[in-house]
């Protein structure tokens, strides 16, 4: 640091300071929320301290400083973690007869409250899901609307909850069911549901997952919220808040993670998790699945319309057998505060 500048050294210091913190955040999904439910709360910021990170290796590159290295190390020690955040390149496929094609998407109870001005919402939602024409549709905060059109699926499964606000967790599918169920998430109106689908000669089991919320919203009267709170020194009481929602969700992802484990068939998870690629959460439920934007998608993956923030927070886990052929997000799909996300899985030779 001797022949850096004063300014040089201060911007060395901040580097050390996220490089650090940096470290810990990758710590951090190997942490259960249980006993660090506090410091859980950086997986929230791991992305954003990635991209510093980036910033800083740009920094020190242009003015050929080996300060490079630092920043270098760790980016190359979190090169697992920036694929789950950010991916350079897509997969590209052959369309197949065999393909089983895959839709997940939180739909908001169809702007039931109307969140937002847009009067078709319904329609328009409906419209966008049979021009994509998945086999398996997903779908989280569902609310039974004359307008939402599934009749192009042979079989479904809802589940609704609620005293005032009746919300549902709905699986549509082209195969047949043969067993369905629902996973319970005590003291919370959260859960999860499950089917079994014949196809062919194989069966498949397929959840459908609504983790706690961390009551982030993405509009910006409650970001200005957030942010009188951090002026108002009352930032503690709002990542204490995310800190319980993250232990409630760990219970959560157990409860579900031991139902996984009992399949006798291969295993496709869908559903908005509430929680980064980056968390204990998700390491927990994810397990040895395939995370299909992990493995063919592009880009930034983003699920969530969060103003300037690429959060991916909704998931299609598949199990090994399938080979991931293909995975889109479509955030130019503004119907619900989530954007829909589209998997094509190709059976191996592997299935049962």
């Amino acid at each position: 640091m001797r022949n850096l500048s004063w300014f040089n050294k201060f911007i060395f210091l901040l580097n050390i300071l996220l490089t650090v913190l940096t470290v810990v955040g990758y710590a951090l999904p190997f942490l259960a929320p249980k006993t660090f439910s506090l410091l859980s709360v950086l997986t929230l910021f791991l992305p954003m301290m990635l991209i510093i990170n980036v910033l800083f290796f740009i920094y020190w590159g242009i003015q050929f400083k080996r300060q490079i290295l630092l920043s270098g190390v760790v980016l190359l020690l979190g090169i697992t973690f920036i694929k789950k955040f950010y991916k350079f390149s897509s997969a590209d496929f052959v369309n197949e007869t065999t393909d089983l094609k895959v839709m997940s998407y939180n739909v908001r109870l169809f702007n039931k409250f109307e969140w937002s001005d847009k009067k078709t919402v319904p329609v328009e939602i409906s419209d966008f899901v049979k021009s994509k024409n998945p086999d398996i549709l997903c779908i989280q905060e569902f609310s039974s609307v004359p307008d939402f059109d599934h009749s192009y699926f042979s079989h479904k499964f809802i589940l609704s909850k609620g005293n005032k606000i009746k919300t549902a967790q709905a699986i549509f599918s082209k195969f047949p069911i043969i067993n369905s169920g629902e996973i319970v998430f005590p003291d919370s109106d959260n859960n999860a549901v499950y089917i079994d689908v014949k196809r062919e000669k194989d069966t498949i089991r397929v959840y459908n997952m609504h983790l706690q919320s961390i009551r982030i919203t993405p509009e910006v009267s409650e970001l200005n919220d957030d942010i009188q709170e951090i002026d108002q020194k009352k930032s503690e009481k709002m990542f204490r808040r995310i800190g319980r929602a993250f232990k409630v969700q760990q219970h959560q992802a157990e409860i579900l993670k031991e139902h996984v484990t009992t399949s006798n068939f291969p295993v496709i998870i869908c559903g908005d998790m509430n929680n980064s690629a980056f968390s204990y959460v998700y390491r927990l439920i994810r397990g040895d699945l395939q995370d299909a934007f992990e493995v063919a998608g592009s880009g930034f993956g983003k699920t969530y319309d969060f103003k300037y923030y690429p959060a991916r927070i909704d998931y299609i886990f598949a199990d090994k057998v399938f080979k991931v052929k293909y995975f889109e997000n479509y955030p130019e799909i503004i119907d619900s505060d989530h954007f829909p996300i589209f998997t094509v899985l190709a059976p191996t030779s592997k299935e049962n």
